[in-house]
């Protein structure tokens, strides 16, 4: 147990656990970021329950450590990756009691709703997966989307890497139309021929790879390549539908809807991002829009007032 430097009653922590890092974030009473620490895989349905607690107690014990307080903590709002059902929250609750008095365990995706006042709106989440996700002023909950690379994930990086592949293969096959994007990649991943994808694509398996092939889909686009503008078209449309699926099972009462924005390609990819948003603005009066730059960070200072 650390040494008790200052009353802990008003640090709150937030922590986005993902499959492949744990960031904590401690926070004051006035939502200063006071300390942070960044461990492994938290998905307990990924590197099992006893990795993840042990990554979850690490980051968070370090960022306490900077902020030069105890544990517990007054409050904390965790969003970790693979908390999708009931058994999930009761199997994990249990061992995170000793970090905080007050806990709130949700699904990492939910967590970006703590950008938005009273976590009312929606939540649209494109990064490696993707997702949408809200919440309603009565407290009902909605989502869309999440099933995973293999059945879903529309408009996600790894939707736009496997995309970018199949172009390719067609384009290499004569079944598709030609493309700039059959270069790239071989430049990319320094191949001599196509066929050589197979060995990469199927000996690596790794999400990550295929994902970050869709930074070479959006330089296409921009260039005017007409199969990767199509492919960035297809996934803001996706996302879209994916926001506005959520907006069906809640009530707004007619009011603008407020959308906060997570993941990566939302983030960082704006001629995306305006397409993405565009496809809403045509389906449902949109409100505050807000980027979601650190999800443990706005968490944390939403639990304060938990």
């Amino acid at each position: 147990m650390m040494e008790n430097r200052h009353s802990s009653p008003s640090f709150a922590v937030g922590v986005d656990g993902g499959g492949s890092k744990t960031l904590a974030i401690v926070v004051d009473e006035w939502g200063n970021e006071r300390g942070s620490a960044v461990a492994g895989s938290s998905n307990h349905t990924g590197v099992g329950i006893e990795q993840a607690v042990r990554h979850i107690f690490s980051a968070v014990e370090e960022a306490a450590r900077q902020a030069g307080c105890v544990l517990p903590l007054s409050s904390a709002w965790f969003g970790l990756a693979g908390i999708d059902r009931r058994d999930d929250y009761d199997l994990l609750l249990p061992y995170l009691r000793p970090l905080a008095r007050d806990i709130r365990l949700t699904n990492d995706a939910e967590l970006v709703l703590s950008g938005l006042p009273g976590a009312v709106g929606i939540a649209l989440i494109a990064g490696t997966g993707s997702i949408a996700l809200g919440r309603d002023a009565r407290g009902t909950m909605a989502r869309s989307g999440g099933w995973g690379h293999i059945i879903g994930d529309e408009g996600s990086g790894y939707d736009l890497g496997r995309r970018c592949l199949q172009v390719v293969a067609r384009a290499t096959d004569g079944r598709g139309q030609a493309t700039v994007l059959a270069e790239m990649l071989l430049k990319h991943w320094q191949l001599d021929d196509a066929s050589e994808m197979i060995g990469k694509v199927y000996n690596e398996d790794n999400k990550a790879t295929i994902a970050s092939l869709s930074a070479l889909v959006f330089a296409a686009a921009r260039d005017g390549d007409e199969v990767a503008c199509g492919i960035v078209d297809d996934a803001a449309r996706e996302l879209a539908l994916a926001a506005m699926a959520v907006k069906h099972m809640l009530d707004f009462a007619g009011e603008q809807v407020a959308l906060a924005l997570g993941g990566g390609l939302l983030l960082h990819e704006t001629d995306f991002r305006t397409k993405v948003m565009n496809a809403i603005s045509e389906r449902m009066s949109m409100g505050e829009v807000v980027t979601v730059e650190e999800p443990a960070l706005s968490g944390a200072r939403a639990s304060l007032s938990m």
